[in-house]
Formats: structure tokens, C-alpha cells, sequence
């Protein structure tokens, strides 16, 4: 039996999911990963009693807090989607309307590569991803782990968010510093950290081969729940 299975985890996680604030906050950050102050607003709750339900939700798995790649000053919250318990829990919410969809992190080679690819796969709403500082190519491991899953990416070469961005694109950014750089000028956030720095400064190709594979994982079942948010808009 895995760790997440065993009965006591289970029941810590129920307990932590049976208060109505708490659940709450899991549908607040169905679509979309939150710095604490965010949610707070967003649900209209003092930063004192927020802070108390997600330290609950924290111990018994069911949200993470990540200290931001970017600004380390800032953390976000985000849904434990590997937990099926907490993917269920969620409810399905309005639907979102949009024209096309815009994935970003800041080289445009791995993360938002692999969002845009995934979303074509079960979307009919147009998509398209981009880079706020763009690099030369798509990052070769990045198309080795599309590969895997039978995918490729959508586009040659890495574009430039001030080229790509249209009116009216829901623009999701992958990575904190793509976030921070548009000073949180997009509809949605996701928090998925940089697989290259597994393989910057010589580290171990196994290492790295991993990284890419966990930002996949991380990113496939968020796109999977805006795909069924999402309503062509066009």
C-alpha cells in the first residue's frame, strides 16, 4: 500500500477536507494556484483564519506551499493533484469563456510547451504558448518527455509574449518568474517549478530526465481541469 493510501492519511485527509472554509479553499485554487494573500481576498477571509485552515490542509496533504523560484519573498498555494481524493473533492465551478488560451513561462522551451500541447489534446479552444524572455530553441529534453506521451510541440521555436498576446486570451503562466515579470497581469497561475535547473551546471542526466517528467506531471492534471472549465469563446 502507497504512503498516500494508508488509512490513517486517508481519514487525516477527510477530516481536513469536512469544514466548509476548507473546502473553500480547495475550489479556490481549482483553477488556479494563489499566494495567500490573493486568496485571502479572494474568499474574504482574515489572513489569521486563513492561515490556520491551510496549515490543516498543508498537514493532511492536501495543499502544498511552495516558496516562489522567483521573488522568494512570496509563497503559493496549490492543490495536491497527485492525491485522488483531493481531485475529486473539487467541484466543478462557472464555466470559463475564452477565445484561445496562452500558456507562459519565461523561456517558453519546457513547461508551457508542455501545457500548450496537452490543452490541444483535449480542447477544442484554440491555444497557443510563449516566453517573457524567450530562448534560442525548445529545450531537447522537453520534446523527449512530449514524445513520451505522445506528444510534440505545437510550434517550432519559442516565441515572445509581447508578439504572441492577443485581446481577450486567458493567459495562464507556468512558472513564478513568468508570473512576477507581468507583475500578475494574467487570469491564472500555476506554480510548477523549472525542470532545466536539474540540468544546469552539469547535473545528473537522471536528475534532470525526472525534473522534466515531474513538471509534466504536475501540469497534465491542471490542464485537464481547465479543459472541462473551458467554453470556445471564438
Amino acid at each position: 500500500m502507497e504512503p498516500s493510501q494508508q488509512p490513517g492519511d486517508r481519514q487525516a485527509l477527510l477530516s481536513a477536507l469536512a469544514d466548509p472554509q476548507r473546502l473553500r479553499i480547495v475550489d479556490a485554487l481549482a483553477l488556479s494556484d494563489r499566494s495567500p494573500s490573493e486568496l485571502s481576498r479572494a474568499l474574504d477571509l482574515p489572513s489569521n483564519l486563513l492561515a490556520h485552515h491551510v496549515g490543516v490542509l498543508v498537514d493532511a496533504g492536501a495543499v502544498l506551499r511552495r516558496r516562489s523560484e522567483g521573488d522568494g519573498r512570496r509563497s503559493y498555494l496549490a492543490l495536491s493533484w497527485d492525491r485522488p481524493l483531493v481531485a475529486a473533492t473539487v467541484t466543478q465551478g462557472p464555466a470559463i469563456t475564452a477565445c484561445r488560451v496562452v500558456f507562459v513561462c519565461t523561456a517558453n522551451s519546457a513547461r508551457s510547451q508542455f501545457a500548450a500541447s496537452l490543452f490541444a489534446r483535449q480542447s477544442d479552444v484554440p491555444v497557443a504558448s510563449a516566453g517573457t524572455a524567450p530562448a534560442p530553441a525548445i529545450n531537447p529534453q522537453a520534446i523527449v518527455e512530449l514524445a513520451r506521451h505522445g506528444l510534440a510541440p505545437l510550434s517550432p521555436a519559442p516565441r515572445a509574449l509581447a508578439d504572441e498576446r492577443r485581446t481577450g486570451d486567458l493567459v495562464v503562466t507556468v512558472c513564478d518568474n513568468a508570473r512576477e515579470a507581468t507583475d500578475g497581469d494574467t487570469r491564472l497561475h500555476w506554480s510548477v517549478p523549472d525542470p532545466a535547473r536539474a540540468s544546469a551546471g552539469g547535473g545528473k542526466d537522471d536528475d534532470a530526465t525526472a525534473a522534466f517528467a515531474d513538471a509534466f506531471a504536475q501540469i497534465e492534471p491542471r490542464v485537464q481541469r481547465l479543459a472541462a472549465a473551458l467554453t470556445n469563446g471564438s
